[in-house]
């Protein structure tokens, strides 16, 4: 398979991927990384934990002309407690780093030739704080009942036939809003400004969201997702949304 363009939507995120290294970024990159590896470190040890019990009690529950069915429940529970997992690292880190991943994405702007922006610096993270969590709960709030309908409609017979794809769709979408968020509050583009102008270049959009989404399940490599993910976004923001 030919490599994504640099202009396409999945090209967008491997720029971010290339952009890592560069030694202008690297605090900028090292402190929402860092974050990224313990938030989801402790996510899985806990997750493993809380499996081991559940396994435990559900064993215990189970007659014993029925224990075969024990094989089959390790791999549910299994994919169960990932998508937990997955949910909340990506609500608690990206709290967590919020004020970083604004600071990466302004660098980036800059790097980008964007010079009507002003000049953070990492100590100042605190004063960008109430800003960025403010967005991250609008965030939650667009998400939240979204994912509610989502859900209810995942237990209806024939209907939850497609809800895998549903929730792909709308995971994509939500990796764009996500990370393109950071690009569009360091230029004062509201919430609702902000999606008016995704929508506007879907196909671009979607495939970012799409490829984060997908890189999101490779092990180790998903470490790299938020900074790589904030860079990709920046420049997908500013090439093709921002003019």
């Amino acid at each position: 398979m030919p490599a994504p363009a640099p202009g396409s939507g999945p090209g967008y995120f491997f720029r971010g991927l290339s952009y890592l290294p560069d030694p202008a970024l690297r605090w900028f990159v090292l402190i929402p990384l860092t974050v990224n590896i313990l938030v989801f470190g402790f996510l899985i040890y806990f997750g493993l934990q809380q499996m081991n019990g559940l396994m435990e009690q559900m064993v215990n529950w189970l007659p014993s002309w029925l224990s075969f069915l024990e094989f089959l429940l390790w791999p549910l529970l299994f994919l169960a407690m990932l998508g937990v997992v997955f949910f909340t690292f990506t609500i608690v880190g990206n709290f967590i780093a919020a004020p970083f991943n604004g600071l990466l994405a302004e660098k980036v702007q800059n790097l980008h030739g964007k010079t009507d922006l002003p000049e953070y610096e990492l100590k100042d993270w605190l004063t960008l704080l109430p800003r960025t969590i403010g967005r991250e709960v609008r965030k939650l709030t667009y998400y939240l009942p979204k994912a509610v309908i989502l859900l209810i409609l995942s237990f209806i017979p024939v209907v939850n036939l497609i809800t895998p794809v549903l929730w792909f769709l709308f995971n994509s979408w939500m990796m764009s809003i996500q990370y393109c968020d950071y690009a569009a509050d360091n230029r004062g583009v509201t919430f609702n400004d902000m999606l008016d102008r995704l929508k506007q270049d879907r196909n671009y959009v979607w495939g970012f969201g799409a490829t984060v989404t997908l890189i999101m399940l490779i092990p180790f490599v998903n470490l790299l997702i938020m900074p790589a993910a904030v860079v990709g976004s920046t420049l997908l923001w500013e090439d093709r949304i921002e003019p």
